[in-house]
């Protein structure tokens, strides 16, 4: 398991979040308490959005907690709208190209959760992308699979649609030859405009996902975990939900895979 967060608002600096507060992204990756593995060291990534439309993108396999590199960016880099990443993996190799946020062109994309016995069915995955994403596919992951097929789906004008069929094409897969638990979710993505998140489970365990508006900051912070623990405000998104947020607002809807029988 992984742990994220992301913001969109007023700018702020990266530090506002990823090691600045008590439980910021940088001590959950040692000291996680909202998922299986406390420790989350297999590398991280930033993906931030400021004066051009696509993202800018860092990313390294060290441990969050031990990269000073990262500490200096995120206190001088300041943007609008970000998403940052520490990873647990769950199989895939230690490299950069396996690190989160995952980018092509305008769109970012960071996954939390399981894809259940993916390595069973990792050929026919890749086979879904079309040709014309298949060079996109750097790494050896489930989550850029799913990022890949959620864009060949039409992520660009409908993105509920295009991750309920992303999401329902490999959750078909596990379901057809991998193992349970067949999918679990959670996810933030942004096309630089809007930030989107997905909490979702075939199971009755999806990874968390809990969000919340600061007057101080004006903007939204959307994360695997609140940054404090004695802050307030927080709300969870609730399995089985995808929530948009824009300017000041948040719309949530409900969420489920649409699944097509997987081919043989």
């Amino acid at each position: 398991m992984c742990r994220w967060v992301a913001y969109t608002g007023a700018p702020v600096f990266l530090e506002d979040l990823v090691s600045s507060p008590g439980h910021s992204l940088i001590e959950q990756s040692q000291h996680a308490t909202e998922c299986k593995t406390e420790t989350n060291g297999d590398g991280f990534g930033l993906a931030w959005y400021d004066a051009r439309p696509e993202p800018g993108l860092y990313r390294d396999v060290y441990p969050a907690w031990s990269d000073t590199n990262l500490r200096a960016i995120c206190a001088q880099v300041k943007a609008r709208l970000f998403l940052a990443h520490v990873r647990a993996s769950t199989g895939a190799a230690t490299s950069r190209n396996n690190c989160h946020p995952f980018v092509k062109g305008r769109w970012s994309f960071m996954h939390n959760g399981q894809i259940g016995g993916f390595e069973a069915f990792r050929k026919q995955a890749d086979m879904a992308i079309p040709d014309d994403l298949y060079n996109e596919r750097k790494g050896g992951t489930d989550s850029e699979v799913l990022f890949l097929l959620a864009l060949a789906a039409g992520l660009e004008t409908a993105p509920r649609a295009a991750m309920a069929e992303a999401v329902g094409t490999l959750e078909a897969m596990s379901r057809s030859k991998g193992q349970g638990p067949y999918m679990r979710i959670s996810a933030a993505f942004s096309d630089g405009e809007a930030l989107y998140a997905l909490r979702y489970s075939s199971d009755h365990i999806a990874p968390s996902v809990y969000y919340r508006f600061s007057d101080s900051r004006q903007g939204w912070a959307v994360v695997s975990e609140p940054l404090e623990s004695d802050q307030s405000g927080w709300q969870e998104l609730q399995p089985g939900h995808m929530a948009r947020f824009v300017g000041r607002d948040v719309q949530v809807t409900p969420f489920a895979p649409v699944m097509q029988p997987a081919a043989a």
